[in-house]
């Protein structure tokens, strides 16, 4: 069955959200944030997902008409704090998503790139490609803000797909 939007989050506190309707229009958000004091006893901020915004981002999106596709979080004991911050950010958007009874599936980073990014590309030059994609795919997203289009590429792999 074919959706009439699909939803792309791209994980983490520096992700983003792309949103692709069945008119062929869309929209891409960075991922809303908020910073506060560590739940830690250091003296240090940590950036968290403002759940109250990514609400108002999902509010005029009828949960009939949706299919969400989260990337799944990179977990690696060697990055902790990457780690911890990863699953976080995931449950928080976890519990939105939940909330408006959008159904979901994870995807793992290397599946939707694999058929949306050229091959044998890594590290920094899988955001440069991401962008340079994402800028020619969906030309009337306002890029300033935005350094990568990995919300959108997810949410068009599964359009593609049909999941």
């Amino acid at each position: 069955m074919a959706h009439k939007i699909y939803v792309g989050v791209d994980n983490g506190v520096s992700g983003s959200i792309g949103i692709i309707f069945d008119d062929g229009t869309y929209l891409h958000y960075p991922t809303p944030i908020k910073t506060q004091q560590s739940y830690t006893k250091a003296k240090q901020n940590i950036s968290r997902i403002d759940c109250e915004e990514l609400c108002k981002i999902f509010e005029p999106l009828a949960p009939e008409d949706v299919f969400v596709v989260l990337e799944r979080p990179m977990v690696n004991p060697t990055r902790f704090k990457a780690s911890v911050s990863a699953v976080r950010a995931l449950e928080a958007t976890l519990i939105v998503v939940e909330r408006r009874c959008y159904p979901y599936l994870y995807l793992d980073s290397r599946e939707w790139q694999k058929v949306m990014l050229p091959s044998g590309l890594e590290g920094p030059d899988l955001k440069i490609a991401s962008l340079d994609i994402g800028k020619r795919l969906f030309p009337k997203i306002e890029w300033k803000k935005l350094k990568d289009a990995d919300g959108l590429l997810m949410a068009e792999y599964a359009r593609r797909k049909g999941l």
